[in-house]
């Protein structure tokens, strides 16, 4: 028996002896791994906040400009000048389109007299494509028969093209184009072949006047002093609230809607600002006018047309 316990106390000693040196290499492979682990992320870390700051010093680099080779179409900025309450517009957008990048250019000016505002329309033109994104605007009539478009849009330089992640990296200019009806809807309605939906809005016309004289004075200063479009805090909707909340004491919140507005109308129908006693699924296909822009021939004025 004492035999025994001696053999087993060897074999075990041995087996010790042998997991001993081969723990040697699988403990030296362990801490190895655990050193380069923390080498490697104390270097991923450090380089993410090298790469990080090199961005950071790019875009706050990045100043907007008045001077760069665009495109014809926002070559021109309107020009804006007041006596009181009658304003005089210069460098009005009224291209005549052919397809929905080729057209013949036409300027004109115009006075208004803020008195005369009688309406004032929503405008929402969805992208083809997709559901959400969109471009809105809105549309002034007045009471002698003229209606004029104001649209917070992109700056494009001469073959630039939309890229969805530039829109966020100040990469392109702001603009608010004035237009006629004639211009800027049918070029989405007829040309772009988009979705777009025309909704009166319910309020009162002192208001109307004073979003009028708020975008006219911010287009403006953009001819003077240039803007980044931004994505998100600069852009078609943003511009829209910023002008509806300057006189509001309730303001208008819909962050969301501002992002991806081709359903901001649901903003409207819960504020009641849209006239009309339709529900929004109807009021939304009633309001609808890119079907009715495309049989447009000339022989009744675009925006006669377009409000029927």
């Amino acid at each position: 028996m004492t035999q025994n316990n001696n053999l087993d106390t060897h074999k075990d000693g041995n087996w010790y002896t042998i997991w001993k040196v081969l723990s040697i290499p699988f403990s030296l492979l362990y801490w190895l791994i655990r050193l380069g682990w923390y080498i490697f992320v104390r270097i991923f870390f450090l380089t993410f906040l090298l790469f990080l700051t090199v961005w950071l010093a790019w875009w706050l680099s990045q100043k907007p400009s008045l001077y760069r080779d665009w495109e014809e179409m926002d070559a021109i900025l309107p020009k804006i000048s007041w006596s009181g309450n009658i304003v005089t517009v210069e460098n009005i957008r009224d291209f005549t389109w052919k397809t929905d990048v080729e057209f013949t250019p036409r300027y004109y000016t115009q006075t208004y007299n803020l008195n005369d505002i009688e309406k004032m329309y929503y405008i929402i033109t969805p992208f083809s494509q997709y559901n959400w994104p969109a471009h809105t605007m809105l549309s002034f009539s007045f009471s002698w028969g003229k209606n004029v478009v104001i649209s917070a849009e992109l700056r494009k330089e001469r073959g630039e093209s939309f890229d969805v992640i530039r829109w966020a990296l100040n990469q392109y200019e702001l603009a608010y184009v004035i237009a006629s009806e004639e211009d800027v809807i049918k070029l989405r309605t007829n040309y772009r072949k988009n979705e777009t939906y025309m909704y009166p809005i319910n309020t009162p016309k002192e208001k109307i006047q004073w979003i009028f004289r708020s975008m006219l004075i911010r287009a403006n200063k953009i001819s003077r002093e240039p803007e980044f479009y931004n994505t998100f805090w600069n852009n078609c909707t943003t511009s829209v609230l910023f002008h509806a909340n300057a006189f509001r004491n309730d303001k208008l919140i819909g962050w969301f809607y501002t992002l991806l507005p081709s359903h901001s109308d649901e903003i409207l129908f819960n504020e009641w600002l849209i006239d009309t006693t339709l529900s929004p699924q109807n009021a939304r296909e009633y309001y609808r006018i890119d079907e009715i822009a495309r049989t447009y021939t000339g022989s009744k004025s675009f925006s006669e047309i377009i409000r029927k």
